[in-house]
């Protein structure tokens, strides 16, 4: 297939499967007229890039997958790269999520003070009320 109708099953651009091209994530090859073709393995390199960005993945975080598909394994997370990648996302999950309920929390705190406050005010201190 050609790159159009590979970025249209993929759901993607033209401009971006070049880019993967110019990455090294998808393979280059042409035709002897110089267009640029493309198979089912290569659409099922794209899913795996795509599924994985949508999950938060940096592009070159991708590169693992990718490389585990090429060499004919059938999941792209069967590699030892792979599960690699998947831990360093897991304990950047868990930072940020631990980072995100301290400021919740502080957050929280900030507002409970707030509403005791407003509860032992006389004097509206805003224009606004609810």
């Amino acid at each position: 297939m050609r790159i159009g109708e590979l970025a249209e099953r993929a759901g993607t651009t033209t401009r971006t499967l070049r880019y993967y091209e110019s990455r090294g994530l998808l393979p280059a090859r042409r035709t002897e007229n110089g267009y640029r073709t493309y198979d089912e393995d290569d659409l099922r390199l794209l899913r795996q890039i795509r599924t994985l960005q949508d999950f938060g993945f940096e592009l070159e975080e991708t590169r693992p997958f990718v490389e585990c598909l090429r060499a004919g394994h059938p999941a792209g997370d069967s590699c030892p790269a792979s599960l690699a990648v998947y831990r360093a996302k897991l304990r950047e999950l868990d930072t940020l999520i631990e980072e995100l309920r301290s400021i919740r929390a502080q957050v929280g705190a900030q507002l409970a003070g707030a509403e005791a406050q407003l509860m032992t005010d006389t004097q509206p201190r805003c224009e606004f009320g609810g």
